[in-house]
């Protein structure tokens, strides 16, 4: 009976976990640039905006600076009236959904305002993979490559006297599965076509977080931690990490939650590194490295500590 409501509620987690985000994601949030002295004329009613929800509107005072908002991952795309045409910024490989969005809010007023449209893709995808699917492909595998070495270098170095032995394997892994994982990505699928270093090292610091993670949990309550943690990963940093869409996809504070877990951290280290010549890296390279000094404190600590049992001698 109880293995069945906990069965029951483990079901009805994972189902939020992964329809609540989804349900609510839209262009409600999305971050839209336009020229400080054209905002007031913009026509405001929901057949400018291609029956969807108003974006929030961000000013700029040129062209170049919306460009620059754009590349630089400060908004979602935008757009500038001219007399002839309306000129459509997107960034696709920021999320394909906020994109398609942008450009369907430009072409509503355009088509209103009777203009031409002209769009502008500043971070496309490359052309052999022009909607970015091998990127939304990569998040399981992602979150596979902290769950293996964690688990498999508990199998293979048990024991409290071995965590060194577990750390130093979990960091190797992450690093060739890094490399193997940047390599597949830019090679086979020609998904990525930005550095190939600093993607598979962002890649492998992913990674280490994870595992790092999942060995100190362990160290610290067992096999509960490190279950607890899997699921953490599995059923929220998985839907939040906004691999598919881009987390400005997502609602508020989902995105906020899934840019402070690692697989959403990873992914946008990625993106960035990849398309936006290293654009709004830093943050998302602090969460990282935060998630491996708290599993290494983890597993540190809990190794310095007395075990179980042992009593101190008089």
């Amino acid at each position: 009976m109880g293995v069945a409501v906990a069965m029951t509620c483990l079901i009805t987690l994972m189902l939020l976990a992964f329809a609540l985000p989804a349900t609510h994601s839209g262009p409600d949030h999305l971050k839209t640039g336009v020229l400080r002295s054209q905002a007031a004329a913009l026509p405001s009613g929901p057949e400018a905006r291609g029956g969807g929800p108003r974006p929030e509107l961000v000013q700029y005072e040129s062209p170049a600076d919306l460009r620059r908002a754009v590349r630089d991952r400060e908004i979602s795309g935008g757009f500038v009236v001219g007399r002839q045409a309306v000129t459509v910024y997107t960034a696709t490989a920021g999320g394909p959904p906020a994109a398609n969005a942008v450009r369907a809010m430009g072409e509503a007023i355009a088509g209103q305002a009777q203009l031409d449209v002209d769009v502008t893709d500043l971070a496309p995808f490359p052309s052999d993979d022009p909607q970015g699917t091998g990127l939304s492909a990569a998040a399981l595998p992602m979150i596979l490559g902290g769950i293996i070495p964690a688990v498999g270098f508990l199998q293979l170095f048990p024991g409290r006297r071995r965590v060194g032995l577990r750390l130093v394997g979990a960091g190797l892994f992450s690093l060739f599965a890094g490399f193997a994982v940047a390599t597949v990505l830019s090679r086979v699928t020609g998904t990525l076509d930005g550095p190939l270093v600093p993607e598979a090292l962002g890649l492998a610091l992913g990674m280490a977080a994870l595992s790092y993670t999942f060995l100190g949990l362990h160290a610290v309550l067992g096999m509960a931690g490190l279950g607890a943690g899997v699921g953490t990963m599995m059923l929220l940093g998985n839907p939040l990490s906004g691999l598919a869409t881009g987390d400005d996809w997502l609602p508020g504070g989902w995105a906020t939650l899934g840019q402070l877990l690692p697989p959403g951290a990873s992914g946008s280290l990625l993106r960035g590194t990849a398309y936006f010549d290293g654009a709004g890296t830093t943050a998302p390279l602090l969460v990282l490295v935060g998630w491996v000094l708290l599993g290494l404190t983890l597993a540190l600590v809990a190794n310095l500590l007395p075990r179980r049992g042992s009593s101190r001698p008089a």
